[in-house]
């Protein structure tokens, strides 16, 4: 099986709370459509700097992860996210990486979605 990827929406889920309770107008809610590799060997949403500056995502914790080439480095966690894919949505934390990273989408968010990887179908998420 090759490299899944999926269009998902990220919506900063502090600005989706402001405009249901009427702080904000819908039209100011920072939101950005990427697209994100879809990783189930990673367990959490990453995103890159650039993301985390654009949603104005604020930083909730700290944690170690082990990157790729098996390097252990503390990243900043940030949240509420708002992840949406075809008719599905759930709200989770986000990995920041450095730089402009590419956007994993983990297995987290993924089961809290209900959707799994294709094998059938390759390219494809449902």
């Amino acid at each position: 099986m090759g490299l899944v990827y999926a269009d998902i929406e990220l919506i900063s889920g502090d600005d989706d709370t402001l405009s249901r309770r009427g702080f904000i107008k819908d039209n100011q809610v920072k939101k950005i459509t990427v697209s994100a590799l879809v990783d189930s060997g990673a367990y959490m949403l990453a995103i890159n700097e650039t993301i985390r500056e654009q949603l104005d995502l604020q930083t909730v914790d700290t944690q170690t992860a082990e990157i790729a080439d098996g390097t252990q480095i503390r990243l900043p966690i940030v949240a509420p996210v708002i992840v949406k894919f075809a008719n599905r949505a759930t709200t989770c934390r986000a990995m920041v990486l450095p730089g402009n990273s590419e956007v994993l989408l983990g297995a987290i968010p993924m089961e809290d979605m209900d959707v799994v990887i294709n094998p059938k179908e390759p390219m494809s998420l449902s």
